[in-house]
């Protein structure tokens, strides 16, 4: 269901609600500005492009996204990916891709494929998010410390010039640069300041600064981009050609991927801090509107923001209302306060993508899952972000994620068990059929657990090399949940070789869907359908006369 809907049916549009949710969107709108601004240099496009963002998709995400609590805007988990995409296919092309992206994530949302999203495993996910940060944080020392621009295609390239460019920083940018990242840091301690978002202390103080000393070669929005202009831009198509949107499809998977990644953590985090839950497809589909139309009116790549959202509800907002007003309050600041934007220095903006960057490296966790998570995750852990860092974010995470699958699947084979049932473990189930002892000739082999192409090798294995040959074999299959087609012909396979060697071979006790498969694949007539039964009984009665 639509949040917004689900909203209005549970009350939330009413006047009691109001004024938790202006006030909680007024605040959330105030941490944004800075946010926007910073996000947006870093992407390789204009500050006022990412106020844009904020407030369009902001607006789309709260009327038509999964979650009721959502914010959205730009987020600096996209940092890394959008800056790729300016530096090489322009704005326009960031754009188009943006657009190309929304469409993307509108049709993950209406196949119901957002619970996918959730399947990728935490190591990958905390070692990208973690790279994302490393990267972000060495990416604003230009800034922070008003080096001029460094050369070098790779990041190991960039660092080593940055490190030799340190002796030669501007005092003047750095020490406000410094200024305004102890006041991020110290502000929610001050008396006074703890309810005043710390980003927008630091941007206010470093303005306030700059506006009264003019120090020379701080580089300011001004200087850089020539100010804020003041409104919204009017609605403006990208150049759409179809070579130029087959250039572009990597770079939408991409931002795609990535967006309902962080959009869906980002409910996920609101669902556990205020006891709602959302509709993931919806969520996506209200992100894929929201990716398409942005664009339209010179913003760029949106998601939900996971620091805004849970800022929106400690604040006591109850519904889309707070996000809608998040969205406004922007859109009367960039109206009546742009002029005020130009004395806004980098090195600000700069110190607040520092503690960004700290927060989404999750340093303590990190640690924490080094230490303590088992060998083959941290190893996951360790190749996801450093592919992050030292070569792509796309490479790293599909990388990352078929290392998880690899593993997991080499768990689940090693979990499924086929072996020898003796007399001793079947006594009750004889005793039940009035025997004491199985058969003459006959052995029983069971199998625990899914039957697929990691196990397969086992099983094979294991039923071809029975130390005597039986007049007769029966496999159990009551534990077998599933099976693939490498588990079907490998079953068949053995079975075609204990017949040669004149076995009979009788299976017993499959579930309805592995029953059906069996039949599909042939595996059936390869016994004889005489000689599959549906319990174990019936399989020990029949004794292999037939």
């Amino acid at each position: 269901m639509i949040a917004v809907r689900e909203a209005w049916i549970a009350g939330l549009f009413g006047r009691a609600h109001w004024g938790r949710n202006l006030v909680s969107g007024v605040i959330v709108g105030i941490v944004a500005l800075p946010l926007a601004m910073a996000f947006a240099i870093a992407s390789g496009v204009k500050p006022e492009q990412g106020i844009y963002t904020a407030i369009i998709g902001g607006v789309l995400v709260s009327l038509l996204g999964g979650s009721r609590l959502q914010i959205a805007g730009p987020t600096g988990a996209f940092i890394v990916i959008l800056a790729g995409v300016t530096a090489k296919y322009g704005v326009d092309g960031l754009q188009l891709a943006t657009m190309m992206a929304g469409v993307i994530l509108f049709l993950l949302g209406v196949t119901r494929l957002g619970a996918i999203i959730k399947f990728i495993p935490d190591p990958v996910i905390v070692g990208f998010t973690a790279g994302i940060g490393v990267i972000i944080w060495v990416g604003q020392w230009k800034d922070f410390f008003g080096i001029p621009n460094i050369i070098g295609e790779h990041f190991h390239e960039k660092l080593v010039h940055l490190v030799q460019a340190l002796p030669n920083l501007h005092v003047a940018t750095t020490l406000l640069a410094v200024g305004s990242l102890a006041l991020i840091i110290a502000a929610p301690k001050l008396p006074g300041l703890k309810r005043v978002p710390g980003p927008l202390v630091a941007m206010v103080f470093a303005t306030a600064v700059q506006s009264a000393f003019h120090f020379e070669g701080v580089a300011t929005i001004g200087s850089a981009f020539g100010g804020i202009p003041q409104g919204l831009p009017e609605l403006a198509l990208p150049d759409i050609a179809l070579p130029r949107v087959i250039e572009l499809i990597g770079p939408a998977f991409a931002i795609a991927m990535l967006g309902a990644i962080e959009s869906l953590l980002s409910a996920v985090v609101a669902d556990g801090m205020a006891g709602t839950k959302h509709d993931s497809n919806q969520e996506l589909i209200g992100q894929g509107v929201a990716n398409f139309v942005v664009p339209l009116f010179g913003g760029f790549a949106a998601t939900g923001a996971i620091a805004r959202t849970a800022t929106n509800i400690r604040n006591g907002a109850t519904g889309p209302l707070a996000g809608i007003t998040h969205a406004l309050t922007l859109l009367l600041i960039i109206l009546f306060l742009a002029p005020w934007a130009s004395n806004i220095p980098l090195c600000a903006l700069a110190a607040i993508l520092f503690v960004v960057a700290y927060n989404m490296s999750e340093v303590k966790h990190f640690i924490r899952m080094v230490q303590r998570a088992p060998l083959a995750d941290v190893a996951i852990l360790l190749v996801t972000f450093s592919l992050t860092v030292f070569s792509d974010l796309v490479i790293a995470v599909n990388i990352g994620v078929i290392l998880a699958m690899l593993q997991f699947m080499r768990r689940m084979a090693s979990s499924v068990e086929v072996q020898q049932v003796v007399e001793e473990e079947l006594e009750n189930e004889l005793r039940v059929n009035g025997q004491t002892r199985l058969p003459p000739g006959v052995l029983v082999y069971t199998i625990e657990g899914p039957l697929f192409f990691g196990a397969a090798e086992t099983f094979e294995r294991v039923l071809a090399q029975t130390h005597t040959d039986p007049r007769m074999l029966v496999i159990r299959l009551k534990r077998v949940p599933f099976m693939d087609i490498t588990g079907l012909q490998t079953l068949e396979e053995v079975i075609q070789q204990l017949h040669k060697r004149r076995i009979v071979v009788k299976l017993c006790e499959a579930n309805r869907k592995v029953l059906s498969k069996l039949d599909r694949a042939g595996v059936l007539q390869a016994i004889g359908t005489e000689h599959y039964h549906d319990d174990f009984a019936a399989a020990l009665a029949s004794n292999g006369a037939s």
